[in-house]
């Protein structure tokens, strides 16, 4: 609470005039008696406004969501790259009451009809983190429902069960824009840290963009729709190698535009070695690859005879190079907490269930050449 209520000190809030009446227009008409409990759940940890009412079963009712992509696109063009804080909240505040709103249309009830909110108090950028807090505070006093704190690392761990039929316990890998962990799911907040990143998350150095995948390590890989393909890919490195002036990239995130270029290179053009690969233990580092990568480019840079902020001849190739060195680590570190948890018998062979948050494509199929039997 006590994280809750610093938030909510530092970030102003809303007029209460703009929220009560939009809160007067579900109190019009007698609803239809639900015999499930109904969760509306609220998301504005980053960039992203969100909701969505969920019943007991795990079923969605209704969800909106509103993508600050593009503003914080032309952000990064004017600046040095990713989530612009201020311009996050203030993107929240002009969209959540419609994107609640929205949600509850779909749902097709009423605040009233609600048996909780939930919503995520961290981790997080303070400034969106706020603006959620504070409008879901605001319905949770003027409709006297349950207030559900979620953190937000531990919701993706476990939204993987509301689309899959996944079983305590399992394995869960979970990068994000600040962190980098493999964690033993053993309940709903029961979880047993096994690795995390000793220096900087892959977020300092990596883009993000959401993908939940499921790898049966026996048998089968289950992975979200290609349009839900994730861009887990160098931010810093997109930087570094000026992509925003290169012709097919210029008006891409850094992720995108590193991965489209290495869809064009050749990562055997350059080695570029996994960290950590004799370590005994589950953990990440990711500095010591940044600091790799620099060089690369900076030598490129003398060999080719260009200044810093122009671009490489041989991008395409560091680039498919940068993502194959990203995803083998994880792929590795991943690899050795598997088969920790299934020597000390905190996995059943049986069951055996790996779970992996925010992925690009070629971690995933990394991943999958190393759990799964050849031809499979």
């Amino acid at each position: 609470m006590l994280m809750i209520s610093k938030t909510a000190r530092a970030i102003p809030k809303p007029p209460k005039s703009n929220v009560y009446g939009f809160l007067r227009r579900f109190n019009v008409h007698p609803r239809t008696l639900f015999c499930h409990k109904l969760v509306l759940g609220i998301e504005t940890s980053c960039d992203d406004t969100a909701a969505a009412v969920v019943d007991e079963t795990g079923s969605v009712l209704g969800e909106a969501m509103h993508s600050q992509t593009e503003v914080h696109l032309k952000c990064w063009n004017a600046r040095t790259g990713g989530i612009v804080p201020p311009v996050a909240q203030q993107l929240h505040r002009e969209n959540i009451q419609r994107i609640v709103e929205e949600t509850l249309s779909a749902s097709r009830i009423s605040p009233s009809d609600l048996s909780a909110i939930a919503t995520t108090i961290k981790p997080g950028l303070a400034l969106s983190l706020g603006v959620g807090l504070s409008f879901s505070l605001q319905l949770v006093k003027q409709f006297k429902k349950p207030f559900i704190p979620v953190h937000h690392m531990e919701a993706h761990a476990l939204t993987i069960r509301l689309t899959n039929k996944v079983e305590f316990p399992f394995l869960v890998l979970l990068i994000s824009g600040g962190h980098c962990l493999l964690a033993l799911v053993r309940g709903v907040s029961d979880f047993l840290l096994l690795g995390k990143s000793l220096d900087i998350a892959p977020g300092d150095m990596l883009d993000k963009y959401r993908l939940h995948s499921v790898t049966h390590a026996r048998l089968k890989t289950h992975s979200d729709p290609p349009a839900s393909a994730s861009h887990v890919l160098a931010l810093y490195v997109a930087r570094r190698l000026s992509l925003i002036r290169h012709p097919e990239c210029s008006t891409m995130s850094g992720g995108k535009a590193i991965e489209h270029l290495a869809k064009e290179g050749n990562r055997l053009h350059f080695n570029i070695n996994p960290p950590m690969q004799n370590a005994k233990n589950c953990d990440f580092s990711f500095t010591g690859l940044q600091h790799i990568i620099d060089k690369l480019i900076t030598h490129k840079e003398k060999e080719e005879g260009i200044e810093k902020g122009q671009i490489l001849s041989s991008a395409a190739d560091i680039a498919a190079a940068v993502q194959h060195a990203t995803a083998c680590h994880l792929a590795k570190r991943t690899h050795r907490a598997l088969l920790f948890c299934m020597q000390k018998h905190l996995l059943s062979p049986a069951n055996a269930v790996l779970v992996s948050v925010v992925l690009s494509p070629g971690s995933n199929s990394t991943l999958s050449s190393l759990f799964l039997p050849p031809g499979i």
